[in-house]
C-alpha cells in the first residue's frame, strides 16, 4: 500500500497519534436551522462521507480551471465541458463533469491558515486553531466533523458510529469529547483477496461460549481492581471504552455484514475500481447502508510541490472515477437524499507554477464538491478572480463549511458544548451554513 506523504515527510501512519493525546486539549442561520430540522424529523437517517484530500488538492486541475490565463498559472491541462451548460472541470474530471448535474462545486471558501497543520484543522473542525502551529504539526483544539457526528447522532447494531480508512487525519479526533468518540480506523486493504478486518471476527479457535466468559471475568476483576466512577480524562476509561467497542464488534451481525465486501457482484466492484481507494468507497457506501452516520476516507499525496502534472495524469482518472461511481451508486440505491458526498483538503495551489513543475500551498481559493442530502445539483457557488488568485464572489469560510456538514446531518451549529472544565466551546463560531447547498 502507498504511504504518501506532505511537504514534512509526515504520513498517514503519524495521525494514529493523535487518538487519546487529543482528549486533554438570527435570521437566515435560523430559518434555515428549523428547515434542516424539520426535514430530518421523521425522514431517513442521514450520512456523510468526507472524502479528505490530504495535502491540498489544486483547484486549477481539478473544478476551478483558467483557460484564459497565462501559460505559467492555467498550466498544461486544457478544460472539458460538463452536463451543466458553461460549467467547464479541468481535464481529467471527465467522469465527474459527465454527472455534474448532481453536483454542487463551491468555489469560493478561503482562509488564512496557509499550512498543511492549521489548515487541515480548520477545514476538519470548523474552528481555527488557537495559537500558530506548522505544517507538520498535529494539533486538536476542538473536535471534529466526525467525533461531533458520533456525540451527536450515534449508531446501532454494534457498529461505531465514526469511521474513518486508512488512517485518520491529523486533526480528526474527538478532542474533549472522549476516547469514545474517536474514529473507528479501518487501515484494511479492502481491495485485497485476503481483506479481513481486524477485531470484528472471533481469533480461530475461540468460540462464543469461550469469549463471553473471558468478557465477563474480565469485567468482574475490573470491579475488584477500580471503582467504576472515574475522572473523565483517565486514559482507563479510553480502553474501556475501546474494549467495548471491540466486543461490540465482534457480536454484531450487521458489523460482519457491512465489513463482507466479498458479497458485492464483480460488476460493482470493478465499477468503483479495483483498487485501494476505489473499494473503500464501495465499503463506505456498505458503512452507510448499515446505518454509519460519518466516515472519512484520508487520500494523502496532493501536496504537488513538484510534478504535479505528471502525477494527476497518473492519479487523477481512476480516483475521481471512483468518487463518480460512489455518488452514481448511492444515487441508484435511493440512498443519495440521505448521504452527503464532500471531497476536499485544507487549500488549494498557488496561481504561478514553480521551477519544479508543482504548486505550493495557496489558502485564499480552493474548490470543495458536494453531493447529495439534498444538495440542488447541477450549480458552482461562489468563484475566484480571472487568474484563481482569490475568491472574489460569494466568498465563505471553514466555518460556513462545518455548518453545512451539521445542518445536513441534523446537528445544530450554533449549539453550546462545555468541556471537562466547564468552560463552554461554540460549536461553530459562525453557524451559518452555505444556503444554496440547503435546498
Amino acid at each position: 500500500m502507498a504511504i504518501h506523504k506532505s511537504c514534512e515527510s509526515v504520513t498517514r501512519r503519524d495521525c494514529l497519534r493523535l487518538g487519546l493525546g487529543a482528549l486533554i486539549g438570527g435570521g437566515l442561520v435560523d430559518a434555515l436551522r428549523l428547515r434542516g430540522q424539520a426535514a430530518v424529523a421523521g425522514a431517513r437517517p442521514t450520512s456523510c462521507i468526507l472524502i479528505w484530500m490530504d495535502g491540498g488538492p489544486s483547484h486549477y486541475e481539478t473544478f476551478d480551471p483558467k483557460p484564459d490565463a497565462p501559460a505559467e498559472i492555467r498550466g498544461q491541462f486544457g478544460t472539458i465541458e460538463t452536463a451543466v451548460p458553461g460549467v467547464r472541470f479541468s481535464k481529467h474530471v471527465k467522469r465527474l463533469a459527465a454527472i455534474a448535474d448532481k453536483l454542487a462545486i463551491v468555489r469560493s471558501i478561503r482562509h488564512e491558515q496557509g499550512n498543511h497543520g492549521a489548515g487541515n484543522h480548520y477545514m476538519m473542525t470548523g474552528a481555527p486553531p488557537r495559537i500558530p502551529v506548522g505544517c507538520g504539526a498535529f494539533v486538536s483544539f476542538h473536535p471534529s466533523l466526525g467525533s461531533v457526528a458520533a456525540y451527536e447522532r450515534g449508531t446501532k447494531g454494534g457498529l461505531p458510529p465514526y469511521f474513518t480508512m486508512p488512517s485518520m487525519s491529523r486533526s480528526g479526533g474527538p478532542n474533549f469529547l472522549g476516547a469514545r468518540y474517536a474514529p473507528f480506523v479501518l487501515a484494511d486493504n479492502p481491495s485485497s483477496t485476503e481483506f479481513r478486518v481486524r477485531d470484528v471476527a472471533l481469533p480461530r479457535g475461540l468460540k462464543d461460549e469461550r469469549f463471553d466468559a473471558r468478557r465477563d471475568l474480565r469485567t468482574r476483576v475490573d470491579r475488584f481492581q477500580r471503582i467504576a466512577d472515574k475522572a473523565a480524562g483517565d486514559p482507563v476509561n479510553a480502553l474501556d471504552d475501546y474494549y467495548e467497542q471491540g466486543y461490540n464488534l465482534v457480536s454484531s451481525a450487521e458489523a460482519q455484514r457491512a465489513f463482507n465486501i466479498q458479497s458485492e457482484p464483480d460488476t460493482v466492484r470493478d465499477a468503483y475500481g479495483r483498487n485501494a481507494f476505489g473499494q473503500r468507497c464501495l465499503l463506505a457506501r456498505r458503512l452507510v447502508e448499515a446505518g454509519v452516520p460519518f466516515i472519512t476516507l484520508n487520500e494523502g499525496g496532493w501536496d504537488h510541490h513538484t510534478s504535479l502534472f505528471d502525477s494527476f495524469d497518473k492519479r487523477f482518472p481512476a480516483f475521481e472515477a471512483s468518487i463518480a461511481a460512489l455518488i452514481q451508486d448511492l444515487d441508484a440505491r435511493g440512498l443519495l437524499d440521505s448521504t452527503l458526498v464532500v471531497a476536499l483538503g485544507e487549500f488549494g495551489r498557488t496561481p504561478k507554477i514553480n521551477k519544479d513543475a508543482g504548486r505550493d500551498h495557496w489558502s485564499n481559493a480552493m474548490s470543495v464538491l458536494f453531493a447529495g442530502c439534498g444538495t440542488p445539483g447541477g450549480q458552482v457557488v461562489g468563484a475566484t478572480d480571472k487568474k484563481g488568485y482569490s475568491a472574489v464572489e460569494r466568498i465563505l469560510s471553514p466555518e460556513n463549511f462545518a455548518s453545512t456538514i451539521y445542518m445536513k446531518l441534523g446537528i445544530d451549529p450554533g449549539k453550546i458544548y462545555y468541556n471537562p472544565n466547564g468552560r463552554p466551546a461554540h460549536l461553530v463560531s459562525d453557524p451559518n451554513p452555505i444556503a444554496e447547498l440547503m435546498g
